[in-house]
């Protein structure tokens, strides 16, 4: 029962901090009448960069970002690949802990193979596909004058008549933001983690309270609420708890001791669980200097930590096709690595 409620907690989160980033997302989208989009859809060299740097972040902070721009069509599948091969999950801060020298490189030559992966991701997935990423329908858009996303004399009147959608979303956002501050949802202690989420619902506040009804029903109730957040808490919340099935059934650590070709095979199948806590093995053996580096990377260009977790909710099919890619690419790399002695 402990253990379910830990696990609710943390879908919570998950989903808390999905639900406010794509409400900003949705809310700078309209704002600009879709520019930022267009010109990141433009430079592939600026998606690369920005997912690596999101997906180096430690945490999983900047893989739920790019998953939802993902989702909405704002960047291609190659940089989805580039920001999940770079991303450790909540492993980086271990590695940082108990490998800082060997950890912060090995965060940088992650960057390095996400992006040159996402390159080639991108070049087959386009030659195949003309250039579609499957989604759902992408980021509605207004005209500059159609929609004051600010509107300041009718702010007051908005309240007045207030909608059902803006009082329980308004609501909802104020209970997130009571349950992070009195450590009732992880992260329980105060870190940057916990102040990046409490600013993100305090925008995300901000938006539903002050933007017109019309675009709070068209954009951030009908759309992003009542679309996206039951699928997404509903796949989060059975992934963790299958993930904690098998964790406790299975004896991890007791397979993968022994043959190095066997484990990185082992560290790669194990990489492909949605999940952050299997990871820590190889990090702990490597730290011991029981696996080497090449192990080591296997298992970190594989696994997410809970990065891809909101992408079950989104397409069980590009969830499958990343995971795919990054244990080609890990075992590709980790191969190529353990052949040469490391």
């Amino acid at each position: 029962m402990e253990m379910m409620i830990e696990i609710v907690k943390h879908t919570i989160m998950i989903t808390s901090f999905v639900f406010v980033m794509m409400l900003i997302i949705e809310y700078i989208n309209v704002l600009t009448s879709g520019s930022w989009q267009e010109s990141l859809a433009q430079s592939r060299w600026t998606q690369y960069l920005i997912a690596a740097i999101l997906g180096a972040t430690p945490g999983c902070l900047g893989a739920f970002i790019v998953v939802t721009m993902y989702s909405h069509r704002i960047i291609t599948l190659g940089a989805l690949v580039t920001a999940m091969i770079a991303t450790c999950g909540d492993e980086s801060f271990v590695m940082l802990a108990i490998i800082p020298k060997d950890g912060i490189i090995i965060i940088g030559i992650l960057a390095f193979i996400g992006i040159l992966f996402g390159i080639i991701v991108d070049l087959i997935y386009n030659e195949n596909r003309k250039k579609d990423v499957p989604g759902c329908e992408g980021l509605a858009q207004h005209l500059p004058d159609y929609c004051n996303c600010y509107p300041k004399g009718e702010i007051l009147n908005q309240w007045k008549n207030c909608t059902i959608s803006r009082g329980v979303l308004c609501i909802t956002i104020f209970i997130l933001i009571f349950l992070s501050i009195s450590g009732q949802m992880e992260p329980h202690e105060w870190n940057w983690v916990k102040i990046t989420i409490l600013f993100t619902m305090c925008i995300a506040l901000f938006i539903v309270a002050t933007v017109p009804d019309h675009f709070l029903e068209d954009h951030l109730w009908d759309h992003v609420a009542k679309r996206h957040i039951p699928r997404i808490f509903l796949w989060t919340l059975g992934a963790l708890i299958v993930m904690h099935i098998l964790i406790d059934l299975l004896n991890i650590e007791g397979l993968i001791r022994g043959n190095e070709w066997f484990t990185m095979i082992i560290a790669g199948l194990v990489g492909l669980i949605p999940e952050s806590g299997p990871h820590l093995i190889f990090v702990t053996m490597y730290a011991k200097k029981i696996i080497p580096i090449s192990i080591l990377l296997v298992s970190s260009i594989v696994q997410d930590g809970h990065g891809m977790l909101p992408l079950l909710a989104h397409s069980r099919l590009d969830f499958i096709k990343v995971k795919v890619i990054n244990l080609i690419a890990g075992l590709i790399v980790g191969s190529i690595l353990l052949l040469l002695g490391f």
